[in-house]
């Protein structure tokens, strides 16, 4: 189990994160889900409707589109944040291909966060913009 200073911490290290005050990342912390994956075990299902997104603490996942895998992320890695900005379907499945502990983060956290702070939004669209450089 982590500290709550443990989550800040880790939360502080990430782009997205590392301009928000640490009594700011402090809410954020406490309202994290910590969840822990062994190895095969899928942590989002292509086509479900999602609200979170997730950030690998530590471990290592694939993504996989259509059976095909076309991308592997390890640690301080984002993923799932389309669906929590806008609850569509999931664009892939994500599978741990280790013991992989996540940060689940739900979108109304989300949704404060950018309301309150510019540089989490353009946190945001940064990974959204890589993503898409990637799929290219």
């Amino acid at each position: 189990m982590l500290l709550t200073i443990e989550k800040i911490i880790f939360l502080k290290s990430i782009d997205l994160f590392s301009e928000i005050s640490q009594e700011d990342l402090q809410a954020v912390a406490s309202q994290l889900e910590v969840l822990e994956y062994q190895k095969n075990d899928i942590i989002i299902h292509q086509g479900d409707v999602g609200t979170s997104m997730y950030i690998v603490i530590h471990g290592e996942v694939d993504v996989d589109v259509n059976g095909k895998i076309v991308a592997t992320l390890g640690e301080k890695n984002v993923f799932g944040e389309l669906a929590a900005l806008d609850p569509e379907p999931r664009s892939a499945t994500v599978i741990a291909t280790k013991e992989t502990l996540i940060f689940k983060i739900n979108s109304t956290v989300i949704y404060n966060l950018i309301s309150e702070y510019s540089n989490a939004a353009r946190g945001i669209i940064r990974v959204l913009c890589q993503r898409i450089r990637e799929s290219n």
